[in-house]
């Protein structure tokens, strides 16, 4: 593959890596991937990529996906105090009839409690709040309070008649149905999306979970839980066909107390974070059992994790533990591609990097954007590049490139004019990631030195471009100097009405972490 392709790769804040990776090819040869964006959606962000012929048929399955979630999210959330579970929480002691989706819910949350023996519970949230509350005042929550926290969650919470479809809400302790509502939800989106128009297949991916439905080979990158940029390499890449794929770590949520960070997945036996396991991804044919068992192998042993899953048919993991250890499934190796993670750069014959003379390797920028987003409903993320400049204002290499419809690809006007001979419009090799839920709108993405062709430039002062606009909307472009040498230096950036705020962070390698 021509290097120019990678363009395409970064821009979706996939590592470069991938661009050498084999494509995901639709079977019918007319179907393409039309591939949208969408910020605070069920509190993350979301992508969505169908395949097929017309863009007519892409909006129709993508408004069907969209209206979907919408109709889901007012059943389910705990965050909409207008939501079907919203109101149900209000009751107490009174059998309510409720929906299928919220029985079923309900249903689904008393048998993984059962099947984990209490390592998955709606009501850890009674955990969750302690902790944040504790750590508001920079210390630990007691023993008392955890302990009377743990009592709270043993509880009976509600109890369920199936013939009368009813939910009896028996407790006053916060419950949520976070553990696995989102792949629910995801499964139900790309359902909705096939029943609305013809289309040959649908990836739903929420929060770097996701559900990939139809008749397409998705290429899969797990994100490292070590690294902290988008655009960082894989862990490993998958090929994934009419299955869920979940992820859930401690690396992008949590408490951080006394100079110690607190995961945000709590042990609802014990009261404490889970620390043990630091990520760990689930395939699995059955939506809702990628999700459920993501997070539960956070919490169980990674012993009790295997035994739980040789009980679960089709299942499939990667559990990292802190010490680095990685421990997967004997159907796992199946499902990677053959070629693997690839590293961009040029390298002698031994296959290590070359480094040329004057680049400190040591050091590397961490470019910090976070979208403005929308207070309802949601949000299309704008066209974004972010490149770097030489002293000649020469292109030297593209950082992130978001886009979706070749068409209004010219009004990124900065960056289009310096790469558009050299942009490649066959998405066919994009990929999805699956990663721990970040927050909607946040981005980190790094700058190693390297050119777009993969060899480093030398130490001097370059120009940072942030560049975002809309289909026929706002158009906003951000400059900034950087001076790369052997000193770290933090520049923040003056938000616009399409990005809030941004900052450069050039820095040791692993300063950050």
């Amino acid at each position: 593959m021509k290097w120019v392709n990678l363009f395409i790769a970064v821009g979706l804040l996939i590592t470069a890596s991938s661009a050498k990776l084999a494509p995901s090819i639709a079977p019918n040869k007319s179907a393409r991937p039309y591939v949208t964006h969408f910020e605070n959606v069920l509190g993350t962000s979301l992508e969505l990529k169908i395949i097929t012929n017309t863009q007519r048929e892409a909006t129709i399955a993508e408004n069907a996906a969209l209206k979907e979630i919408a109709r889901m999210g007012k059943i389910l959330s705990a965050y909409d105090p207008t939501s079907e579970f919203s109101h149900w929480l209000k009751t107490s002691g009174q059998a309510v009839p409720v929906s299928p989706e919220l029985f079923e819910m309900l249903s689904l949350f008393d048998q993984w409690r059962l099947r984990t023996a209490g390592a998955l519970d709606a009501s850890a949230q009674v955990i969750t709040n302690l902790w944040k509350q504790a750590a508001a005042k920079n210390r630990v929550p007691t023993q008392d309070e955890l302990s009377s926290a743990v009592a709270e969650v043993k509880q009976t919470h509600w109890k369920l008649d199936a013939v009368k479809q009813t939910a009896t809400h028996l407790s006053h302790a916060p419950l949520m149905l976070n553990s696995f509502a989102k792949t629910y939800i995801i499964k139900h989106a790309a359902d909705a999306a096939f029943a609305s128009t013809k289309i040959d297949a649908i990836v739903v991916n929420i929060g770097g979970d996701l559900v990939v439905l139809g008749k397409h080979k998705e290429t899969i990158q797990i994100s490292d839980p070590k690294a902290d940029a988008e655009n960082d390499a894989p862990i490993d890449v998958l090929q994934i066909e009419n299955k869920a794929v979940a992820t859930s770590g401690n690396y992008r949520r949590g408490e951080l107390i006394e100079g110690h960070w607190y995961s945000h997945i709590v042990d609802p036996r014990t009261g404490q974070p889970a620390e043990e396991v630091i990520s760990a991804t689930v395939v699995a044919p059955v939506a809702t059992d990628a999700g459920a068992l993501a997070t539960a192998f956070n919490v169980l042993s990674p012993s009790e994790s295997v035994q739980l899953a040789t009980r679960i048919p089709g299942v499939d993991y990667l559990i990292i533990t802190k010490s680095g250890r990685h421990i997967a499934s004997e159907g796992w190796r199946a499902l990677e591609l053959a070629s693997g993670p690839q590293l961009l750069g040029r390298s002698d014959p031994n296959g290590n990097y070359r480094v040329e003379p004057g680049w400190n390797n040591d050091f590397e920028l961490v470019v910090n954007l976070e979208i403005n987003l929308q207070k309802e409903g949601f949000a299309k993320r704008p066209y974004v590049a972010v490149w770097v400049e030489d002293e000649n204002h020469a292109a030297v290499r593209t950082i992130a490139f978001w886009h979706e419809r070749d068409r209004y690809l010219p009004e990124l006007k900065s960056w289009y004019l310096k790469y558009r001979g050299l942009y490649n419009t066959d998405k066919s090799a994009l990929s999805s990631v699956s990663s721990a839920t970040r927050s909607p709108g946040k981005y980190t993405m790094k700058w190693d030195g390297k050119d777009d062709k993969g060899d480093f430039v030398k130490p001097g002062t370059y120009t940072i471009k942030i560049e975002a606009s809309r289909e026929h909307g706002t158009y906003q472009l951000m400059r900034q100097e950087l001076e790369c040498n052997e000193t770290p230096k933090l520049i923040n950036i003056p938000g616009n009405v399409e990005i809030t705020s941004a900052s450069l962070d050039y820095r040791k390698k692993n300063a950050g972490n």
